[in-house]
Formats: C-alpha cells, sequence, structure tokens
C-alpha cells in the first residue's frame, strides 16, 4: 500500500460540543438571498470545516431544519451557530457595528484579488473580526451590500465563465482566509 487512507477514527473530529466550546476564528459567514437549500448546507458544511464562528442566512435563505440543508451539510447545521436576518443589509450594519470589517465576495472595479489579500498580522490580533459576505447564486451580493462592506473580494479566474459556483467560493475564500490567519497574514 502507497499511502494508507485515514480512517474517520483517525481524523481527530471533534463533537458538536466540543466544536462549540473551541475558541472563535474571528470569521463570520454572510449569506446573501441564496436561493438553494443544498447550497446553504454546503456553506454550513465548509464553515464547519473551517471553524466559522456564525452563519448569517439573509432574505430568501433556507433555514434549518431543513432536509435539503442537511443533506450536504451532514450534520453542520447543528454545530456553526447560525441567525436568520430578513434583510442583509441589517445584519451587514450590525456586524459592522460589533467591529467586523465586511468583506464582499464579488467581481467590482475596485475589489482586491484573493491572491493579493494581506491581512496586516491578524493572525496575532485576536481582536480583528471579518464578515464575508457571498451572493445570490444568479445576482451575487447586492450593491446595497457592497456599497456598505468595507471592500469587495474577488477570486482569479482564468476560463471562461468567470463565476463560481457560491459553495465553491464559500470553500475558496475560507481556505485562503485561515492560511492567512495562521499565517499572520
Amino acid at each position: 500500500m502507497k499511502d494508507r487512507k485515514l480512517l474517520n477514527i483517525e481524523l481527530g473530529r471533534v463533537s458538536t460540543e466540543e466544536y462549540k466550546s473551541l475558541p472563535d476564528s474571528g470569521i463570520t459567514v454572510v449569506l446573501d438571498n441564496i436561493r438553494s437549500a443544498h447550497n446553504i448546507g454546503s456553506a454550513f458544511r465548509s464553515s464547519d470545516s473551517f471553524k466559522v464562528d456564525k452563519v448569517f442566512l439573509c432574505g430568501i435563505c433556507a433555514t434549518p431544519p431543513s432536509a435539503l440543508i442537511h443533506k450536504s451539510a451532514l450534520g453542520a447545521e447543528n454545530s456553526v451557530p447560525w441567525e436568520y436576518c430578513a434583510n442583509t443589509i441589517d445584519a451587514v450594519r450590525s456586524l459592522k457595528q460589533q467591529g467586523y470589517t465586511v468583506i464582499s465576495v464579488e467581481q467590482t472595479v475596485n475589489s482586491v484579488k484573493l491572491d493579493h489579500l494581506t491581512l496586516h498580522g491578524c493572525g496575532s490580533d485576536p481582536e480583528m473580526k471579518y464578515a464575508l459576505v457571498f451572493g445570490n447564486e444568479v445576482d451575487g451580493v447586492s450593491q446595497e451590500v457592497v456599497d456598505a462592506s468595507d471592500f469587495s473580494l474577488e477570486i482569479p479566474q482564468w476560463g471562461t465563465k468567470h463565476s463560481l459556483n457560491v459553495s465553491v467560493s464559500i470553500g475558496v475564500v475560507l481556505w485562503h482566509m485561515r492560511y492567512l490567519m495562521s499565517t499572520n497574514g
């Protein structure tokens, strides 16, 4: 055997209760009118994987309990704290008042490319908090929310589509943020 796959028992997974007692990461995810419950479930699963502090489900987003969310989340909707907010802009304004840097993941005129993002040593500053806003599968992050954000972040792409499924974007950005935070940005 060249490279034995690890068994689930060897992965060191924490229980839902242990997850909730882990230190905060300083990252919150805001979902702006996500249509697909499967995408919401995937967002929970990625959020659990990268120890996101909270997920905000805004507007038309489905909320747990939901069989469709659970199908993709595999129970992560029970480990990651979440809150429903009828209007994304209200969630963003509240997070800004709480000291979060709000980042819309969107292609804009002045967006920062993900591979150029620096967090200025945030890993060493436990007070730094980031709210990452991910938008609707068709329309993206609403312009009102983009305008209210501190800046926009864009995932560089080289193909013909120049868009990723929102659940893929969440995984890419969360991995990069946690990497930057672990290396002091």
